[in-house]
């Protein structure tokens, strides 16, 4: 079975967020051991400068990187990586799975990830090329990760 760590940055604000989440992740277990890691997020000024944005992106990646299972592949939730669709996200994941047996699905505060993080990644993956709220992108990836372990295990959820 495979290993699967979710590293984000904060915790989900709003009950219908993390309802939604708490869904996925029940729905989640029947296909991988899943682990929710919550890093702590930096506390910006209202109108944070690029200095005070890279330094709150640096002190989230350590934690982050201190977060990482050893073994684990590790894939880095960035705007500027590449798009898979879901089936090629379940090919991905079993070829995971064969190889390291564990993932670790990183995904950042509103501001991103740090380059250092992002560097440590085996891959840069993107979920979409439209702009969505970091919270809701938790969500997302939730439901993308279930939908491409539902394939390989050849559940009708994926249409």
């Amino acid at each position: 079975m495979l290993n699967v760590t979710f590293i984000t940055v904060g915790t989900l604000k709003e009950d219908f967020l993390r309802a939604a989440f708490a869904e996925y992740e029940k729905r989640l277990r029947a296909f991988c051991k899943f682990e929710l890691v919550n890093v702590r997020e930096e506390k910006l000024s209202e109108n944070p400068s690029e200095s005070e944005i890279a330094a709150a992106l640096e002190a989230e990646g350590k934690q982050i990187l201190a977060a990482f299972p050893s073994r684990a592949y590790k894939i880095a939730m960035c705007v500027e990586g590449k798009e898979l669709s879901s089936e090629e996200f379940a090919e991905k994941l079993e070829r995971i799975g064969a190889s390291h047996g564990a993932v670790a699905l990183v995904v950042g505060s509103s501001y991103g990830l740090s380059p250092t993080v992002k560097s440590a990644c085996d891959f840069r993956q993107s979920i979409s090329k439209l702009t969505f709220p970091h919270q809701l992108m938790r969500v997302i990836l939730a439901e993308t990760l279930y939908r491409s372990l539902g394939i390989l295990h050849g559940t009708k959820y994926h249409k």
